[in-house]
């Protein structure tokens, strides 16, 4: 059964949930290469290709794990790029050094867009609640660590939190000990900690699932190459979208190899606003640019001059296209009975031309307007 929760929330002033369009993340990771210069074109290009939010990594090697080369600590059967090394040089390499923060804030802000980040121990909360950061994002790894997340959850901000490896019970687990903490804004993103992970992996009718186990508004975060998952994610309800970005898979990096570049990114967006567009909302009655369509549909028309009187017949009454007469639903009703005037041919059937009309004759031009139902209670299209 959902548990109560607010169906929708904001960051920054940015609603986020059903009815809203998707909030796109682009996750630095550590695709700068320690080059703040680096870090500044890849957070410009992500806000110039529509992103709604950057993301940023806040841990140091030190705070994450130790310098310790022993078998336990060395990255094996994964990335390629992360191979024979140890955790604490993965880390070395990958961490975004904390000074550069509030340079690369005000360039996301410059424009409009909202910088939070993923924060891995508790000194990183207290260094980004220095920062004002509007939100924070809860790696999927640390969604165990119960102590960061009531940390987390006493800032009472905006929580996204990857479940990757992690259980229902894991992830109902997390959300209690952050709702306890304070924290009311809650969701939960789809992940598979795989890097790159593969399309067959993804599992992606797990969002709508989490959506009504949960209650939460849910997301997607997408490491599989290219976008076609996230927008897949997106056709399936995920209301956040996470996606790393690089300015360049050449160039190299932690994380670059499942990374979009800019021009990607960008594409991604776009067809990404595309698909919510045409997802739009239940419709079962015409509408728009269709209305003018219905004209090729098949009504009842004269197709042999009809004298007063005369009976209409299969010969002189047909059922063709173009679409200005009565439905063809009322066929039956008008075969047999006499025409009330002439009718040339050509001319589409009104009520008006049968004698002694039926209620029910009356009923059809109904058909061609919005709302009403065919007799006999048939609703088929």
């Amino acid at each position: 059964m959902a548990e109560d929760m607010a169906a929708s929330f904001k960051i920054a002033g940015r609603a986020i949930g059903a009815g809203n369009p998707s909030y796109i993340v682009a996750e630095l990771s550590g695709n700068h290469n320690q080059s703040l210069a680096l870090a500044t074109r890849i957070v410009e290009a992500a806000c110039q290709a529509g992103v709604d939010a950057i993301k940023l990594q806040t841990y140091t090697a030190d705070t994450l794990t130790i310098d310790c080369d022993n078998k336990w600590f060395r990255v094996k059967g994964t990335n390629r790029e992360w191979q024979g090394q140890t955790l604490y040089q993965l880390y070395e390499k990958a961490y975004t050094p904390w000074p550069w923060h509030p340079k690369l804030q005000r360039i996301a802000a410059k424009y409009g867009v909202a910088l939070f980040s993923s924060a891995f121990d508790e000194s990183a909360v207290d260094f980004l609640e220095g920062l004002r950061v509007p939100a924070y994002k809860v790696a999927s790894f640390e969604i165990v660590d119960l102590e960061l997340l009531r940390r987390i959850g006493a800032t009472r901000k905006p929580v996204i939190l990857s479940r990757g490896m992690a259980s229902l019970e894991e992830v109902r687990l997390a959300i209690r000990t952050l709702s306890a903490a304070g924290a009311r804004d809650i969701a939960v993103l789809h992940c598979v900690s795989s890097y790159p992970a593969r399309p067959e992996e993804m599992n992606l009718s797990t969002i709508p699932a989490l959506r009504r186990k949960l209650g939460r508004v849910v997301g997607l975060s997408d490491h599989t190459l290219g976008s076609e998952v996230a927008i897949a994610g997106v056709a399936l309800g995920a209301s956040i979208i996470e996606k790393h970005v690089t300015l360049s898979r050449r160039m190299g990096g932690v994380d670059a190899a499942f990374s979009l570049e800019p021009a990607e990114l960008r594409q991604m967006v776009r067809a990404i606003r595309t698909a919510e567009s045409a997802i739009g909302s239940p419709q079962f009655q015409a509408e728009g640019r269709q209305l003018s369509n219905r004209v090729f549909r098949r009504s009842l028309f004269v197709v042999k001059d009809v004298a007063r009187g005369e009976l209409f017949t299969p010969t002189n009454l047909r059922v063709i296209r173009p679409g200005f007469g009565l439905a063809p639903q009322a066929l039956p009703l008008i075969l047999g009975r006499r025409a009330s005037r002439p009718i040339k041919r050509g001319t589409p059937l009104a009520p008006g031309h049968v004698e002694g009309r039926h209620k029910a004759i009356r009923l059809q031009p109904g058909l061609r307007r919005e709302g009403r139902r065919p007799p006999h209670g048939d609703t088929s299209p």
